[in-house]
């Protein structure tokens, strides 16, 4: 833990500092003052939503100091753990879960997409790109009803074709029903993907963590210290 203490001594010097040296050379405001000029509606509406902006983070922030987070993507209790404390700072924040923010993300990407293979396609390339594994292998499997329906209608399957799209949809019932996922288990399945995300980032966490402590550790100063655990580290102390 000295090693991570020192660190953050040092970049707390540094900042505290610099704040000195802008005291100062600091030139007082007022001798230079202009009339300030009458605030427009637009400005004042920017002025709020920064204002509103700078609460909402600073709620959140309030989360992330006061509660532990354990960097150990590899303990469940632990991801369970963070991904409460993030929820806890996005209800503080006003701010959209990780599913709602893929699903608000899925539906612009997806906007402009008129045929369904390119629209699931694009769901893979978006499951991808946020980290997450298909375990049960859905995907083949809806890409297997798109050609099973392009087969039956003989042509491509447009997602405006209400009456081709609901073939589909009987299709997805059956992948469902062999699966065994039900409608009333989404909550469920919703609260496992905020699990994965939460292992993903904690991941993430991790490897830039660690990352930053070996690059440290070459700098003359920090050479004789014994680089800590990265799950002993406590967040809170670096905010």
């Amino acid at each position: 833990m000295a090693f991570s203490t020192r660190l953050l001594s040092k970049s707390r010097q540094l900042y505290g500092s610099q704040a000195i040296l802008r005291q100062e050379h600091a030139i007082p405001v007022r001798f230079y003052a202009t009339p300030t000029p009458p605030v427009s509606e637009g400005d004042q509406f920017l002025k709020n939503l920064f204002l509103e902006m700078k609460t909402k983070f600073e709620a959140a922030i309030g989360v992330f100091r006061k509660e532990q987070i354990t960097i150990n993507p590899d303990d469940p209790a632990a991801v369970y753990r963070f991904a409460n404390v993030m929820k806890m700072a996005r209800d503080k924040a006003g701010s959209p879960t990780e599913s709602e923010r893929i699903s608000e993300f899925i539906a612009e990407e997806t906007e402009d997409i008129k045929d369904a293979r390119t629209y699931f396609l694009t769901l893979q390339e978006v499951r991808i790109r946020e980290g997450l594994v298909d375990d049960l292998g859905i995907e083949a499997m809806m890409m297997d009803a798109v050609d099973k329906v392009e087969k039956e209608i003989k042509k491509p399957l447009m997602r405006d074709d209400k009456k081709s799209m609901e073939l589909l949809k009987a299709e997805f019932e059956k992948i469902n029903k062999k699966l065994g996922i039900r409608q009333e288990d989404l909550p469920k399945y919703e609260e496992d993907l905020e699990l994965k995300i939460a292992k993903s980032q904690l991941e993430e966490m991790k490897k830039e963590a660690v990352e930053a402590m070996e690059t440290h550790q070459k700098r003359e100063e920090f050479k004789d210290e014994q680089v800590p655990d990265v799950k002993s580290l406590d967040i809170r102390n670096f905010l």
